[in-house]
């Protein structure tokens, strides 16, 4: 099948070989996949060392029966929806593979990111050892020094941001190109909105449940509040809205860099669900 759109749209634009053409669409590229994964890295060792307060309700204030209801998010959310504009943006104009190979290589970081701490935490350091134990001691506030807490949040955590990221990226990818090509290309904002809000929904109950059943004391629980409530409504719930409502700011974003983009890199978007129809999610402007 060959793409029926007719004349070249770009053919306005100053002639550009096909040497510089190659070098913008990689040099673009590069640039959105390290974000994709600087950010994936930023998050990853981030993780749950801190949880950011949104906003809490008090109910009962000043009654002996006061509780309250806190929605939190974990501090590594924060550059989370980053990753989604990244990968619909290599969706939009290098096609499903490529979004696929990027979200590979993200678990490839994840991986040496543990690696990385592993090792740094087999090498001998100065700190003090226990001298029953032979293990880095604790201080007064029977705290790890800092680099062994970081190390022990991340350890705690990668495993659920691995799975979560897997299940959330890949999702985002496929639906990305399930709308576009069941709306031949068209409605951007479906197709960005559509693929990262189901996928976050993923991510978000995923990261929340693993995290808590596969650490110790990884999520700031009350032990005065039923913990299925605290799962759902303090940490899923709030770190959902968290990212829906980012979702939704990324959708003006995501239509100005698609506006510069086009013309520089000489895609058209709007033509790639044709090549998906064809070779199952093979992009069509290949680079």
């Amino acid at each position: 099948m060959k793409n029926p759109t007719k004349g070249d749209p770009f053919g306005h634009l100053p002639a550009i070989s096909a040497a510089d053409l190659h070098e913008r669409r990689e040099r673009v590229f590069l640039v959105l996949a390290g974000l994709f994964l600087g950010t994936l890295a930023i998050l990853n060792i981030l993780g749950i060392t801190r949880f950011i307060k949104l906003f809490e309700i008090v109910i009962n204030k000043g009654q002996p029966d006061q509780w309250s209801l806190v929605f939190a998010v974990a501090v590594g959310v924060l550059p989370y929806p980053v990753t989604f504009l990244c990968t619909d943006l290599i969706s939009e104009f290098y096609g499903r593979r490529r979004a696929n190979w990027v979200v590979f290589v993200g678990l490839m970081l994840n991986i040496w990111v543990v690696v990385v701490l592993w090792i740094g935490g087999l090498l001998p350091g100065f700190e003090s050892l226990d001298p029953v134990t032979g293990e880095v001691a604790r201080d007064g506030a029977n705290r790890l020094p800092l680099f062994y807490e970081v190390r022990a949040l991340t350890f705690g955590a990668v495993g659920a941001s691995m799975v979560a990221y897997l299940a959330a990226q890949f999702c985002d990818v496929y639906v990305f190109h399930f709308w576009k090509k069941l709306t031949r290309g068209k409605h951007l904002w479906l197709r960005n909105n559509g693929s990262t809000m189901i996928s976050q929904i993923v991510d978000t109950v995923a990261v929340i449940l693993i995290t808590h059943f596969a650490t110790s004391k990884g999520l700031p629980l009350n032990p005065n509040q039923p913990v299925w409530f605290q799962l759902i409504v303090t940490f899923i719930l709030a770190g959902y809205v968290f990212k829906f409502l980012a979702a939704l700011i990324d959708t003006p974003l995501i239509y100005l860099f698609v506006a510069v983009l086009k013309p520089y890199l000489r895609i058209d978007p709007t033509t790639e669900h044709w090549a998906d129809a064809e070779e199952s999610g093979i992009e069509s402007n290949p680079v």
